[in-house]
């Protein structure tokens, strides 16, 4: 493959991507819902707490926790030993939310979004291989994700750090449980939900069903990327390494698969047009 082909059409993609307001307003104010509002309001709920009845509250809530997570959570009060556990464990998945969401919903208008703009005949026969657009389609969804993850993270890590930071002494975050997630598993995770939704994209007949199958397939990925960065951040020495490597392998057969899923007639609209019934007449 070649990869200036490749980041041909990547780049025209993004700057598609940057003119669109319909696109990237939304994802931003997603963005900053999890990685800034949510995090400030529990953050400094949780620190403020006077009331000796809520502090007992929240011990008695912290004791339910993992026995590991007990051991590691820090702080004097309990108002800060709960800032730490949300900070830390609680709101980590949310490195995983975001970027899937944004992902999804740019991958679920690749493929038919080149048809729908009549630019697909214009891919067809062009010189492009089917695994450079592919590869192409795939990045120019996988970088405003990732893009929008290491900005937020990096926003949000600023954010634990001023409000919890001076309760436990100086910056502590973040932790090596969440550079594991950031760096290792979130790439392939996205990965993984791109390999079947631009695959369906080249399939339906609209971007509203696209964008409707991309949801139901993100769905699925999401609640078990976020079951899987709950278990990282807990124990991150066990199974940061075994979850990269399961990650990885995963998104190379889906990646692998959906390049040669794609073919030149799919750009052209050939072979995907709804089967009209045919009515047969009485009698």
């Amino acid at each position: 493959m070649k990869w200036h082909r490749i980041w041909a059409v990547t780049r025209t993609d993004l700057r598609q991507l940057i003119k669109s307001r319909d696109y990237w307003l939304p994802m931003g104010l997603l963005a900053i819902l999890f990685f800034v509002v949510i995090p400030i309001v529990a953050l400094n709920a949780v620190t403020s707490v006077q009331n000796s009845q809520v502090a007992q509250q929240i011990g008695t809530v912290l004791d339910t926790l993992p026995v590991t997570i007990q051991e590691n959570i820090q702080g004097e009060t309990a108002g800060v030993r709960a800032a730490y556990a949300i900070a830390v464990y609680l709101l980590a998945p949310i490195a995983i939310v975001v970027p899937l969401t944004i992902a999804a919903a740019v991958g679920s208008n690749t493929i038919v979004g080149e048809r729908e703009r009549g630019t697909g005949e214009f891919l067809a026969h062009s010189p492009i291989t089917e695994k450079e657009l592919y590869a192409g389609k795939l990045l120019a969804a996988l970088i405003p994700g990732y893009l929008a993850t290491l900005t937020g993270f990096g926003v949000y890590s600023l954010l634990v750090n001023l409000i919890v930071g001076p309760d436990l002494g100086g910056w502590f975050f973040p932790t090596s449980g969440w550079w594991v997630l950031i760096l290792w598993v979130v790439p392939p995770a996205i990965a993984i939900a791109l390999s079947l939704i631009v695959r369906i994209s080249a399939r339906v007949q609209s971007a509203a069903a696209a964008q409707q199958a991309a949801s139901l397939v993100s769905l699925p990925v999401i609640v078990i990327s976020y079951a899987v960065a709950s278990g990282l951040v807990y124990d991150p020495a066990r199974t940061g390494l075994l979850t990269g490597l399961v990650a990885w392998t995963i998104a190379y057969i889906g990646l692998a698969s959906g390049s040669r899923a794609l073919r030149r007639e799919i750009l052209l609209g050939i072979g995907i047009k709804a089967k009209k019934r045919v009515k047969v007449p009485r009698g």
